[in-house]
Order: structure tokens, then sequence, then C-alpha cells
């Protein structure tokens, strides 16, 4: 069902996707759009036990979207260093592939709410995030993608710098 990647020696484990969607702050979200337009949204995001976790409005292009189909994809760009000199980029990416739903549990909501904003606001105190939640509660929506394929592909030149690294 999903393509096998043409540059295979570029290609990252999934110990070191996990790591970048761990680390990453943004991504863009994939939907198929209005007239089947391409719908590409950027989000903040969690990733959590091979799930992803976004929070928006409870109505929009982004939910109209989901609501006709699940199926989605979403790009996080870990590294993109520009080299002018050799004509290209020193990149490093994960691309996920998976189904989205909308939490209407608000047990579920809530604990996503709650650990998406841990990861944003670490510093603030419980109760802090916790009012940060109340005064949005009421037109929050959460969403869950469930993660069905994983790619990760990195530049050559830094395929071939942690080869060297690790030989």
């Amino acid at each position: 069902m999903f393509r096998e990647m043409r540059r295979k020696r570029q290609a990252l484990n999934p110990e070191e996707c996990t790591a970048i969607l761990q680390r990453g702050t943004s991504g863009v979200l994939a939907l198929e759009g209005d007239d089947h337009y391409p719908y590409a949204v950027p989000l903040s995001y969690l990733y959590k036990d091979n799930h992803l976790y976004f929070h928006c409005a409870k109505t929009g292009h982004k939910l109209d979207a989901i609501k006709r189909n699940p199926r989605a994809s979403f790009c996080v760009i870990d590294q993109d260093q520009v080299v002018p000199e050799e004509y290209t980029s020193y990149f490093r990416s994960v691309i996920v592939f998976g189904t989205i739903r909308i939490l209407t549990d608000e047990q579920e909501k809530r604990s996503a709410i709650e650990r998406l904003a841990l990861k944003y606001a670490p510093s603030d105190s419980e109760a802090g995030r916790q009012a940060a939640i109340g005064r949005e509660w009421l037109p929050l929506c959460m969403l869950e993608m469930s993660v069905e394929h994983m790619t990760g592909k990195e530049a050559i030149e830094l395929t071939q710098l942690r080869q060297k690294e690790n030989s």
C-alpha cells in the first residue's frame, strides 16, 4: 500500500524517526481538501505511543476535510541547512501516514490537551496549564492520528558523515 523509499541508503531507522517526532515542535498536516485539492496546514503537535495529537477549533476546513476522508500525512522537518556552494541542502525529515479521529470522549480529550500543554509550556505550573486549558476548553477540538506508516530520510551528506563517525 505504501511506496518503498527509492533512496534506501538515506533512510532513517524507526528509532531515529521517533526521536525526530518527539523533539519536533511543528509539522505540516496534509489532507484531502475541498473539491479534492490538497490541503496542507502547519500545526504544533505531540507524538506519543505511535499517535500524533493536534488541537484545533471545532469548525473549519481541517475538520471538514477529516470528516470527508480521515486519511492524512504529516511531515516534520528536523533539519534544513542550505549549502549554496553545493547547490543542495542538508536535510532530515519524517513523513507519517495514518488516519485521524476526532476525540469525543472528554477524558481522552483532556488527557491529550494536558500532554500537549506540558510539551509547549513545561516551565509553567500545573495550575497555570490548567487555567490555560480551561480558558480554551469550550471551543477546543482534539485530534488523534494513528500512525500506520512512517519514513524518514536525510541528505546523503549527513548519512555519509554519520557513517564516518560510527566507524
